[in-house]
């Protein structure tokens, strides 16, 4: 009894997939984008400037609600390069973009307001 609900299983098992095979058949990949790293979308911004540490490339920004991420407001540091830092000072009010690359929030673009 015991061999023949297995062989039951088993052949229900082959069945599937061999289904699942034949429907596959004659799809290609073409047009389909296959990039292992697609950009997230970025989100906006705007708050103040706390802290700037050009060194290490962050800048830490108490900031407004963000809609797009369903985020609170809340204080927090941003990857962020020299270039965007240039000109900046801590209590500038700013408008920014930003994406969360692998746990990081990183600045697209800053600006004063």
């Amino acid at each position: 009894m015991k061999n023949l609900y297995l062989g039951a299983v088993l052949m229900v098992a082959f069945a599937a997939g061999a289904q699942a095979q034949q429907s596959m058949q004659g799809m290609t990949m073409e047009g389909m984008d296959m990039s292992a790293s697609k950009a997230a979308p970025s989100a906006h911004a705007e708050g103040t400037v706390k802290a700037i540490d050009t060194e290490h490339g962050k800048v830490t920004l108490a900031h407004g609600p963000v809609a797009a991420l369903q985020w609170p407001a809340m204080t927090m540091g941003f990857k962020a390069s020299a270039e965007q830092l240039e000109g900046l000072k801590v209590g500038d009010k700013v408008g920014f973009d930003f994406r969360m690359e692998g746990g990081a929030a990183n600045i697209v673009g800053i600006r004063k307001q």
